[in-house]
Protein backbone atom coordinates (compact mmCIF):
# COMPACT_ATOMS: atom_id res chain seq x y z
CA UNK A 1 0.00 0.00 0.00
CA UNK A 2 2.81 2.37 0.65
CA UNK A 3 4.26 1.15 -2.50
CA UNK A 4 1.05 2.29 -4.45
CA UNK A 5 0.19 5.37 -2.54
CA UNK A 6 4.05 6.75 -4.06
CA UNK A 7 2.57 5.32 -7.68
CA UNK A 8 -0.92 7.54 -7.15
CA UNK A 9 0.85 10.45 -5.99
CA UNK A 10 3.47 10.37 -9.60
CA UNK A 11 -0.14 10.36 -11.53
CA UNK A 12 -0.56 13.21 -13.52
CA UNK A 13 -4.31 13.22 -13.97
CA UNK A 14 -7.01 11.75 -12.05
CA UNK A 15 -7.81 9.30 -14.97
CA UNK A 16 -4.27 7.79 -14.86
CA UNK A 17 -5.26 7.51 -10.75
CA UNK A 18 -7.73 5.76 -11.34
CA UNK A 19 -6.53 3.63 -13.76
CA UNK A 20 -3.86 2.87 -11.22
CA UNK A 21 -6.04 2.20 -8.93
CA UNK A 22 -7.87 -0.75 -11.11
CA UNK A 23 -4.43 -2.07 -11.51
CA UNK A 24 -3.16 -2.43 -8.40
CA UNK A 25 -6.35 -3.98 -7.25
CA UNK A 26 -5.16 -6.87 -9.66
CA UNK A 27 -1.60 -6.80 -8.58
CA UNK A 28 -2.38 -6.74 -5.06
CA UNK A 29 -5.41 -9.03 -4.23
CA UNK A 30 -4.73 -12.61 -3.83
CA UNK A 31 -7.35 -14.35 -6.75
CA UNK A 32 -8.61 -11.31 -8.34
CA UNK A 33 -8.60 -11.51 -12.22
CA UNK A 34 -10.19 -8.24 -13.27
CA UNK A 35 -10.91 -5.06 -11.36
CA UNK A 36 -12.46 -1.64 -12.08
CA UNK A 37 -14.17 1.59 -10.90
CA UNK A 38 -17.60 2.52 -12.20
CA UNK A 39 -19.95 5.35 -11.59
CA UNK A 40 -23.93 5.32 -12.40
CA UNK A 41 -24.95 8.88 -13.36
CA UNK A 42 -28.80 9.42 -14.02
CA UNK A 43 -28.76 5.91 -14.45
CA UNK A 44 -26.42 5.87 -16.79
CA UNK A 45 -23.11 3.40 -16.18
CA UNK A 46 -19.79 5.02 -16.92
CA UNK A 47 -16.55 3.03 -17.01
CA UNK A 48 -14.37 5.17 -15.31
CA UNK A 49 -11.47 2.48 -15.09
CA UNK A 50 -10.90 -0.89 -16.04
CA UNK A 51 -8.29 -3.63 -15.50
CA UNK A 52 -9.83 -6.45 -17.42
CA UNK A 53 -12.12 -7.10 -19.90
CA UNK A 54 -15.16 -8.58 -17.81
CA UNK A 55 -14.82 -4.73 -16.02
CA UNK A 56 -16.91 -2.78 -18.97
CA UNK A 57 -18.95 -5.64 -20.12
CA UNK A 58 -20.16 -6.68 -16.31
CA UNK A 59 -20.66 -2.19 -15.89
CA UNK A 60 -22.70 -2.11 -19.31
CA UNK A 61 -24.68 -4.97 -17.74
CA UNK A 62 -25.93 -3.53 -14.75
CA UNK A 63 -26.32 -0.13 -16.30
CA UNK A 64 -28.95 -2.00 -19.22
CA UNK A 65 -30.34 -3.94 -16.51
CA UNK A 66 -30.77 -1.58 -14.08
CA UNK A 67 -29.63 -4.28 -11.25
CA UNK A 68 -26.22 -5.96 -9.96
CA UNK A 69 -24.77 -5.52 -6.59
CA UNK A 70 -23.48 -1.94 -6.79
CA UNK A 71 -27.63 -0.86 -7.55
CA UNK A 72 -28.64 -3.04 -4.12
CA UNK A 73 -25.21 -1.47 -2.10
CA UNK A 74 -26.51 2.11 -3.33
CA UNK A 75 -30.02 1.36 -2.77
CA UNK A 76 -29.31 -0.24 1.01
CA UNK A 77 -30.81 2.11 3.48
CA UNK A 78 -28.28 0.62 6.46
CA UNK A 79 -25.79 2.41 5.17
CA UNK A 80 -23.77 -0.85 4.16
CA UNK A 81 -21.00 0.21 1.96
CA UNK A 82 -19.29 -3.48 1.32
CA UNK A 83 -20.64 -6.38 -1.05
CA UNK A 84 -19.40 -9.61 -1.59
CA UNK A 85 -20.50 -12.26 -3.71
CA UNK A 86 -18.34 -15.75 -3.37
CA UNK A 87 -20.56 -17.72 -5.59
CA UNK A 88 -21.87 -16.45 -8.70
CA UNK A 89 -24.67 -19.18 -9.04
CA UNK A 90 -26.03 -18.41 -5.92
CA UNK A 91 -26.76 -14.76 -7.01
CA UNK A 92 -29.32 -12.65 -4.89
CA UNK A 93 -33.14 -12.67 -6.21
CA UNK A 94 -33.42 -9.25 -7.25
CA UNK A 95 -30.37 -9.63 -9.66
CA UNK A 96 -30.62 -13.06 -11.16
CA UNK A 97 -30.55 -11.46 -14.73
CA UNK A 98 -27.48 -9.96 -14.36
CA UNK A 99 -25.84 -13.10 -12.44
CA UNK A 100 -26.59 -15.12 -15.13
CA UNK A 101 -25.35 -12.79 -17.83
CA UNK A 102 -22.72 -12.11 -15.40
CA UNK A 103 -21.30 -16.17 -15.68
CA UNK A 104 -21.38 -15.80 -19.34
CA UNK A 105 -18.67 -13.64 -18.95
CA UNK A 106 -16.76 -15.46 -16.73
CA UNK A 107 -17.15 -14.13 -13.58
CA UNK A 108 -17.39 -16.63 -10.65
CA UNK A 109 -17.54 -14.22 -7.91
CA UNK A 110 -17.33 -10.64 -6.81
CA UNK A 111 -16.77 -8.12 -4.20
CA UNK A 112 -16.97 -4.52 -3.98
CA UNK A 113 -17.07 -0.95 -2.18
CA UNK A 114 -19.15 1.68 -2.71
CA UNK A 115 -17.69 5.00 -3.11
CA UNK A 116 -20.00 7.86 -2.95
CA UNK A 117 -24.00 8.34 -3.14
CA UNK A 118 -25.57 11.46 -4.32
CA UNK A 119 -29.26 11.21 -4.71
CA UNK A 120 -29.66 8.45 -8.10
CA UNK A 121 -25.73 8.96 -8.98
CA UNK A 122 -23.19 6.74 -7.10
CA UNK A 123 -19.66 5.18 -7.63
CA UNK A 124 -18.35 1.42 -6.80
CA UNK A 125 -14.45 0.21 -6.97
CA UNK A 126 -15.65 -3.68 -7.70
CA UNK A 127 -12.97 -6.84 -8.00
CA UNK A 128 -13.74 -9.71 -10.31
CA UNK A 129 -12.30 -13.17 -9.79
CA UNK A 130 -13.30 -16.13 -12.27
CA UNK A 131 -13.02 -18.32 -9.67
CA UNK A 132 -15.70 -18.78 -6.74
CA UNK A 133 -14.96 -18.42 -3.31
CA UNK A 134 -12.34 -15.98 -4.45
CA UNK A 135 -12.65 -13.49 -1.78
CA UNK A 136 -13.19 -14.15 1.77
CA UNK A 137 -13.79 -11.57 4.53
CA UNK A 138 -10.17 -11.05 4.48
CA UNK A 139 -10.48 -9.24 1.13
CA UNK A 140 -12.94 -6.66 2.67
CA UNK A 141 -10.10 -4.99 4.21
CA UNK A 142 -7.76 -4.24 1.04
CA UNK A 143 -11.13 -3.35 -0.56
CA UNK A 144 -11.04 -0.64 1.73
CA UNK A 145 -7.71 0.62 1.65
CA UNK A 146 -7.69 0.75 -2.05
CA UNK A 147 -11.35 2.37 -2.28
CA UNK A 148 -10.11 4.86 0.06
CA UNK A 149 -7.83 6.23 -2.71
CA UNK A 150 -10.52 6.17 -5.62
CA UNK A 151 -13.23 8.01 -3.24
CA UNK A 152 -10.79 10.88 -3.09
CA UNK A 153 -10.03 10.52 -6.73
CA UNK A 154 -13.38 10.46 -7.59
CA UNK A 155 -13.84 13.51 -5.76
CA UNK A 156 -11.26 15.56 -7.30
CA UNK A 157 -12.67 14.42 -10.87
CA UNK A 158 -15.91 15.52 -9.53
CA UNK A 159 -14.95 18.98 -7.92
CA UNK A 160 -13.05 19.91 -11.74
CA UNK A 161 -16.33 18.54 -13.31
CA UNK A 162 -17.92 21.62 -11.33
CA UNK A 163 -15.50 24.31 -11.61
CA UNK A 164 -15.08 23.29 -15.65
CA UNK A 165 -18.16 23.57 -15.81
CA UNK A 166 -18.97 27.47 -13.79
CA UNK A 167 -16.14 28.51 -15.54
CA UNK A 168 -18.06 27.74 -19.41
CA UNK A 169 -21.33 29.22 -18.01
CA UNK A 170 -19.05 32.67 -16.68
CA UNK A 171 -17.71 32.46 -20.25
CA UNK A 172 -20.95 31.80 -21.90
CA UNK A 173 -22.48 34.91 -19.83
CA UNK A 174 -19.86 37.26 -20.05
CA UNK A 175 -19.32 36.76 -24.09
CA UNK A 176 -23.17 37.00 -24.54
CA UNK A 177 -23.47 40.22 -22.42
CA UNK A 178 -20.91 41.78 -24.74
CA UNK A 179 -22.57 40.94 -27.86
CA UNK A 180 -25.56 42.50 -26.25
CA UNK A 181 -23.42 45.54 -25.13
CA UNK A 182 -21.86 46.20 -28.40
CA UNK A 183 -25.04 45.40 -30.38
CA UNK A 184 -27.47 47.75 -28.62
CA UNK A 185 -24.91 50.19 -26.66
CA UNK A 186 -26.01 48.66 -22.88
CA UNK A 187 -24.18 48.95 -19.67
CA UNK A 188 -22.93 46.03 -18.70
CA UNK A 189 -25.59 45.45 -16.17
CA UNK A 190 -28.09 46.20 -18.31
CA UNK A 191 -26.89 43.35 -20.21
CA UNK A 192 -26.96 41.27 -17.81
CA UNK A 193 -30.14 42.30 -16.72
CA UNK A 194 -31.30 41.40 -20.25
CA UNK A 195 -30.21 37.83 -19.88
CA UNK A 196 -31.85 37.59 -16.49
CA UNK A 197 -35.08 38.66 -17.86
CA UNK A 198 -35.59 36.47 -20.96
CA UNK A 199 -33.85 33.54 -18.14
CA UNK A 200 -37.33 34.65 -15.64
CA UNK A 201 -39.58 35.04 -18.48
CA UNK A 202 -39.13 31.85 -20.25
CA UNK A 203 -37.72 29.75 -17.58
CA UNK A 204 -35.18 28.76 -19.10
CA UNK A 205 -31.27 28.74 -17.76
CA UNK A 206 -28.88 31.97 -17.99
CA UNK A 207 -26.30 29.75 -19.33
CA UNK A 208 -28.58 28.63 -21.86
CA UNK A 209 -30.04 32.04 -22.57
CA UNK A 210 -26.51 33.27 -23.12
CA UNK A 211 -25.83 30.39 -25.54
CA UNK A 212 -28.85 31.47 -27.48
CA UNK A 213 -27.29 35.27 -27.88
CA UNK A 214 -24.44 33.83 -28.99
CA UNK A 215 -25.70 31.49 -31.22
CA UNK A 216 -27.72 33.72 -32.83
CA UNK A 217 -25.50 36.98 -32.94
CA UNK A 218 -25.83 37.32 -36.78
CA UNK A 219 -29.58 37.65 -36.70
CA UNK A 220 -29.37 41.03 -34.49
CA UNK A 221 -32.64 40.80 -32.16
CA UNK A 222 -34.19 43.46 -30.51
CA UNK A 223 -33.44 43.16 -26.80
CA UNK A 224 -36.90 42.93 -24.53
CA UNK A 225 -38.15 45.89 -23.26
Amino acid sequence: MAVLARKLLEQDSVQATLDEIATAAVDIVEGCDAAGILAVRKGRAVTLAACGSMVTDSDRLQGELGEGPCFDLARQKDGARVYRIEDMTHPHPTWERFAAAARELGVGSMTGVLLYTDNDDFGALNLYSSRRGAFGEEIETAGWLLASHAAVALADARTIDQLQHGMETRHAIGEAMGILMERHGLSEDDAFGVLRQISQNHNVKLRDVAQRVRSQRTDRPDPPA
